[in-house]
């Protein structure tokens, strides 16, 4: 299903199939007036649909979005106007906010000490889906000379397959939330972690957690494994947001998982602007009608050399909790000069070289991000985390969109919304710059003053 659903050859050439003459849509319609609805959709989703793959236990909710997309992508082929084309995206905006129910179904279904490995498989396939889609693009539309009207029929036959296959998935018994084993079940199948001082209440050698990337995706919402033990209980909503609400204030109380969510919240909100406008401003760069491109290899370069930075950073060893703010510091200075690069130098591969580097940064990052704050956290709360820092990213991008991007806003040019972007990166490295040095400085006077001491 992960596979299928990723292999979308049309996706990199989007824009340049909305600004052509199968759609004929103009750029401040498309830049200002569509794409911001994805935005204000995915963020209005996200968090009923949250509480929705819990309580109908997953597959519903795969199912929903294996829909979603082949609603999006039947209507790419036939929809004209621009109203059609807006309601399009918010089905889009569905199936990006149910892809939560992909990456937390297969944890509801195995044991917890497989948690490692079947994160491994499930990320991989949505991963070499994606590198595959986007090569094939590129070599049908250079190569073949295929239209981008095929390439979406490619896509929607691909998601259709997807959406097939999700029917033979079985159903699962059990979530986190609303249908749940009793805690004193758990016993020692679980490392439960004080979120107040990170320190281990409870161990066992077997328990692996599951480690994660990219924001947004990766939210395991299950941390039982006895199916002989199911016991349904009576579904109490008002219990049930109550518990969350103590889950939340409980692990934002450590000082460290507060840092690094922060950054995550506010980079990630950075991230989706880009990669969402990239196109667009590399349309502006060069005219696709007038030359070939080449947005596709571009993508899957990115694609693939992010996850070979995420395999290495997984080898580094250093102290995060001392260097890790100045790193984060450094890293979205980087970041803010690539998006800087991308718009001041108007050169179509330069724009894409810095668009490579731009993505891979911030997958090496979030990846950090996520071990760090996994680190603090037992499996359960991991959803309630990251569904939270990406709730906040979406919230920041929405304003972000509705100020900068949107025709009832500034209504920017292209060029001048990636000013911005990487100005508020900028921003991001100061911010974390000073927080870091004020750290150091922090931890050296204490340790000097144990030695004065002793």
């Amino acid at each position: 299903y992960g596979f299928f659903c990723s292999v979308r050859p049309s996706e990199p050439f989007l824009t340049r199939y909305l600004l052509g003459p199968h759609k004929n849509l103009s750029e401040t319609q498309v830049f200002n007036e569509i794409y911001p609805v994805w935005t204000y959709s995915y963020l209005a989703l996200l968090f009923p649909v949250f509480l929705a793959t819990d309580y109908l236990r997953y597959k519903p909710v795969v199912l929903l979005q294996g829909l979603s997309l082949i609603v999006t992508w039947f209507m790419l082929l036939y929809a004209q106007g621009l109203r059609a084309v807006q309601f399009l995206e918010f089905f889009y905006g569905m199936g990006t906010a149910t892809d939560i129910a992909y990456y937390s179904y297969i944890y509801s279904v195995v044991d917890v000490n497989l948690y490692q490995k079947v994160t491994s498989y499930c990320r991989s396939a949505t991963l070499v889906g994606y590198t595959v889609g986007s090569v094939s693009g590129q070599v049908l539309v250079s190569v073949a000379g295929w239209s981008l009207f095929n390439l979406n029929v490619i896509s929607l036959t691909s998601i259709s397959v997807a959406f097939g296959t999700a029917w033979f998935l079985p159903m699962p018994q059990k979530s986190l939330f609303f249908h749940h084993i009793p805690s004193q079940q758990l016993g020692c199948e679980m490392k439960v972690m004080d979120c107040k001082n990170g320190s281990a209440v409870q161990d066992h050698p077997d328990v692996q957690r599951a480690p994660g990337w990219e924001d947004e995706s990766q939210v395991p919402l299950n941390g039982e494994s006895h199916a002989a033990e199911k016991q349904e209980q009576k579904v109490d909503i008002v219990k049930v947001l109550k518990d969350l609400w103590q889950d939340f204030l409980q692990c934002y109380s450590s000082q460290t998982l507060l840092c690094w969510s922060v950054w995550w919240a506010l980079s990630t909100c950075g991230y989706f602007q880009v990669i969402n406008y990239a196109q667009g401003l590399w349309e502006m760069v060069l005219p696709s009608h007038s030359t070939d491109i080449y947005n596709g290899a571009v993508e899957a370069a990115s694609t693939l050399l992010g996850a070979v930075a995420v395999f290495v950073v997984g080898h580094i060893k250093t102290s995060w909790a001392m260097w890790g703010e100045v790193a984060l510091a450094l890293f979205s200075f980087l970041i803010a000069a690539a998006v800087y690069i991308m718009d001041t130098v108007r050169n179509i591969w330069v724009c894409y070289a810095s668009y490579v580097v731009f993505r891979i940064i911030y997958m090496l990052l979030i990846t950090i991000a996520t071990f760090q704050i996994a680190s603090n956290l037992s499996v359960e709360r991991y959803a309630l985390v990251f569904g939270v820092n990406t709730f906040i990213a979406l919230a920041l991008q929405t304003l972000l969109t509705l100020i900068v991007v949107d025709a009832s806003g500034l209504g920017l040019d292209i060029f001048t919304q990636f000013m911005i972007y990487a100005s508020y990166f900028a921003a991001i490295s100061l911010v974390f710059l000073g927080s870091g040095i004020y750290g150091i400085l922090r931890a050296y006077r204490r340790q000097e003053q144990m030695q004065s001491r002793s």
